[in-house]
């Protein structure tokens, strides 16, 4: 147990996907300008990383390596990407419209965003078992979900503050997310596996 609270902890804290990996920019960026988007959206990315891991890990390890198929692992990973983002598109625009429309076009960027991409994709090269696998792409999740509210929560307090005129709009979250990293960065002596 405590092998997957370190991992979990690291996948949050330490390795953070966003701020230390620097993947995902693009809804970090994009979403990130309302805390109920950013959550929403940091909860949406969780579920799509987590059940597409679930079932990339499943898939390979119980189909392709026995049949000696892996070098189609990539087309896998997308093709459950694309499933769960289509079935996540549905049930937001039937449940929570106004979710739907805050989110826009970034909804559909879920499915081809890059660190739901490159977890299952690590989880692979690692070689993880099936709980660890899991628990890997959740907490790659959460961290993803932290630093989404945290750079939305900044950019609304920032929107009061006077920004000199060059620096607005991204040039600001492009310096706050760098400050963000920084800040991450402090955690990696404190938590390893």
């Amino acid at each position: 147990m405590k092998e997957y609270l370190l991992l979990f902890a690291s996948t949050v804290l330490v390795n953070n996907f966003i701020l230390s990996r620097f993947l995902g920019l693009c809804i970090f960026f994009g979403v990130s300008k309302n805390v109920n988007a950013a959550a929403g959206m940091g909860i949406a990315v969780t579920g799509v990383m987590t059940l597409t891991s679930m079932c990339v890990w499943a898939v390979y390890n119980l189909i392709l390596v026995p049949l000696n198929l892996t070098f189609i692992s990539l087309v896998i990973i997308v093709l459950f990407m694309a499933i769960f983002v289509q079935l996540l598109e549905m049930i937001i625009r039937k449940f929570a419209p106004a979710l739907y429309q805050m989110w826009g076009i970034y909804l559909l960027i879920v499915a081809t965003n890059c660190v739901i991409l490159g977890v299952p994709l690590i989880n692979i090269e690692a070689n993880y078992s099936f709980a660890f696998s899991t628990v890997h792409a959740f907490g790659a999740g959460v961290g993803f979900a932290l630093a989404l509210v945290l750079m939305a929560s900044l950019r609304e307090k920032i929107r009061f503050a006077d920004v000199p005129k060059p620096l607005e709009g991204l040039g600001i979250a492009f310096i706050l997310a760098g400050c963000l990293s920084l800040a991450f960065f402090g955690f990696s002596g404190m938590i390893s596996i």
